[in-house]
């Protein structure tokens, strides 16, 4: 009689699949990758901070960066502090190659809603007007023009 071989269990082709995709971020860790930062639950509407996000989607880093010092919006500083934190992220991954010739630039930003709080304010007459507080997700990816 012939035996079948066991096909493995799902739990262990998964934890091989993620072996040997950690395996292969190791090999091509020379190479000039994206980095990425996310911030959620920002204290501002998520239309607020899509007005700031899209002063800066596109642009190189460091002008990125002297937009956001520039800009009024109390929203600029969060994306101030989330874009210093993938550029750090960037750093890590990429530490030998030199920040002025990667040629870094903000390739994806984008703003998703957060949870709403909603509360109740006074209103005439023994009414009562809903208000809701929004927040914001915010997610930003940096990548380099360089060929790897």
């Amino acid at each position: 009689m012939e035996t079948k071989e066991k096909k493995p269990k799902k739990s262990v082709r998964i934890r091989k699949e993620k072996e040997a995709r950690r395996e292969f971020r190791v090999q091509n860790a020379g190479n000039l990758g994206a980095a990425k930062a996310h911030a959620s639950s920002l204290p501002s509407s998520p239309r607020k901070m899509r007005l700031v996000a899209d002063m800066i989607r596109g642009q190189f880093v460091l002008h990125a960066l002297h937009i956001l010092e520039a800009a009024p919006q109390s929203a600029a500083a969060d994306l101030k502090a989330l874009l210093t934190s993938a550029l750090a992220n960037w750093r890590q991954q990429n530490a030998t190659v030199d920040l002025d010739q990667a040629n870094l630039y903000v390739k994806e930003i984008f703003v998703d809603g957060g949870r709403m709080m909603k509360r109740m304010r006074p209103a005439p007459q023994g009414r009562g007007y809903r208000v809701r507080k929004r927040s914001n997700h915010v997610s930003i990816v940096i990548d380099s023009l360089n060929e790897a």
